[in-house]
């Protein structure tokens, strides 16, 4: 009940996490990472199914270095190193395998422009990762500004910044926390809490790169799961997405339901519906799941779903690793 208590107070109230001024960290370092593997279900250690994914491996990260944790996005490199990004604009770079338990990699802030240098970290609320593997760039959404910016291939630079009039009134705290590329290079941007029509959340269409100006964007909404929240978004193949939503209540504390949304009706006004297909609920592992990517190994698709530990001392880093099975062979 305590740790309930806690949650719930970090769900409702709001409460900031640690913020620290960007002056203090603007050094790449070393990062040393403990990763404890973890059952999907610790009352049953065996069990390895949950809806559409199949358990594959999990590890509870844990780091000495203050700057550690509150995962908010993250992409998988071709050479599968994982770069994942807080929601204080920080980018960690490590692997994780079936054989690891301690790892050296990196931990580095985000570039700045220099007219931004003395900003207050608060406001690199950064959410949305996007990574490109033919170009090696990648795009940030900001959630408190309401921006999104693209980084030159390794985070090298910040090549341009916008931000979009059509996301400008959304809400600080519940702003563009999703975000998608597809092939033929439109970007979708989902809000958290900036509600749209018939109950639905905001999500906005960009037919260019929303890094630089351009047309305005196709106004849509998206249906989560009742009761649920988007946090993340990879895309599928064809015309699917899986998302990532999230949900906090008194009896279960965190949990999470990964959903299905077909994308093939893109136009203005158009609400897209989800069709859940797992739900991670106690006594499977739940807290505040909010990165999500997806990479081929095999010829399966491979999901790796990540927590936000807010750098409070009652919640985990998590990183799991997913199979993602056919449809014809879902199950509770």
């Amino acid at each position: 009940m305590p740790r309930l208590l806690l949650i719930l107070l970090l769900a409702f109230f709001l409460l900031p996490a640690p913020q620290f001024s960007k002056d203090k960290q603007d050094v790449p370092t070393t990062l040393l990472i403990r990763a404890t593997p973890v059952a999907l279900d610790a009352s049953n250690p065996k069990r390895n199914r949950v809806g559409r994914l199949k358990y594959l491996a999990g590890w509870e990260l844990s780091s000495n270095h203050p700057y550690f944790g509150g995962v908010s996005a993250m992409a998988i490199r071709p050479d599968g190193r994982i770069i994942a990004l807080s929601d204080g604009g920080d980018l960690f770079g490590f692997r994780l395998d079936q054989k690891n338990g301690g790892m050296r990699e990196f931990i580095e802030p985000l570039p700045i422009r220099p007219a931004e240098r003395d900003w207050p970290k608060w406001k690199w609320d950064s959410e949305g990762l996007i990574h490109d593997p033919q170009s090696g760039r990648y795009w940030v959404t900001f959630e408190l500004i309401h921006r999104i910016c693209r980084y030159a291939p390794a985070f090298a630079r910040v090549e341009a910044c916008q931000e979009p009039e059509a996301m400008k009134d959304w809400p600080g705290t519940g702003g563009a926390e999703a975000a998608v590329r597809l092939p033929d290079g439109r970007f979708l941007i989902f809000a958290e809490t900036a509600y749209g029509p018939h109950n639905s959340t905001q999500l906005r269409v960009f037919d260019h790169d929303p890094a630089e100006t351009g047309t305005a964007p196709l106004e849509l909404g998206y249906y989560a799961p009742q009761g649920y929240r988007i946090t993340d978004a990879v895309w599928l193949g064809g015309n699917t997405l899986l998302t990532l939503n999230r949900r906090v209540t008194i009896y279960d504390g965190f949990t999470v339901k990964l959903a299905i949304i077909d994308i093939s009706d893109l136009k203005a006004g158009t609400l897209l519906p989800s069709r859940e297909i797992a739900t991670l609920r106690p006594p499977l592992l739940a807290d505040n799941f909010e990165a999500l990517a997806i990479v081929r190994e095999n010829g399966k698709q491979i999901v790796w779903i990540a927590s936000d530990d807010n750098h409070e001392f009652f919640q985990r880093t998590l990183f799991l690793k997913f199979e993602l099975l056919p449809e014809d062979m879902s199950r509770p």
